[in-house]
């Protein structure tokens, strides 16, 4: 695991009418503070990726369909400098996973439907506090496709 990466279980609660599912609470281990809330929606087979921020903490969840969602740390000092993890979620994995400033990440929609993934960051949007470089660059050491 990257360090400073938190996978936190989350609680659904079903009955015959549906369900709820948790997601962050204000009393959370992992909750510092609010910036926003925002949902994205990944196709099967697209991915969305890679970015970081420089100050934000992201929270994320996903409550309908499935991605394998990647990190990649190249911190400086980092004791996890070089490390590539993956998670797969979606309702069959729900839980959130809390990631630190300056971590890579993106995500890509597995399945057959479209998923929902939603980010509760310590900030709001300011595109002067990420970076991005293309999904397919070799700088990261990631191959998106299906492993054997």
């Amino acid at each position: 695991m990257i360090d400073g990466v938190k996978i936190t279980p989350l609680k659904q609660f079903v009955d015959e009418r549906g369900k709820v599912m948790h997601m962050l609470r204000c009393d959370s281990e992992v909750y510092t503070q609010f910036g926003e809330i925002y949902f994205s929606s990944v196709y099967p087979g697209i991915v969305k990726g890679w970015h970081r921020h420089n100050e934000m903490v992201l929270n994320y969840a996903v409550p309908h369909g499935h991605i394998k969602f990647v990190l990649y740390d190249d911190r400086e000092n980092s004791a996890t400098k070089g490390v590539v993890q993956e998670v797969f979620l979606g309702p069959d994995n729900y839980c959130l996973v809390t990631v630190p400033p300056l971590v890579w990440n993106g995500f890509k929609g597995i399945g057959i439907e479209t998923a929902l993934v939603a980010n509760c960051s310590t900030i709001a949007h300011d595109p002067n506090e990420i970076e991005r470089i293309d999904p397919f660059d070799s700088y990261i050491p990631y191959e998106w496709g299906v492993k054997g």
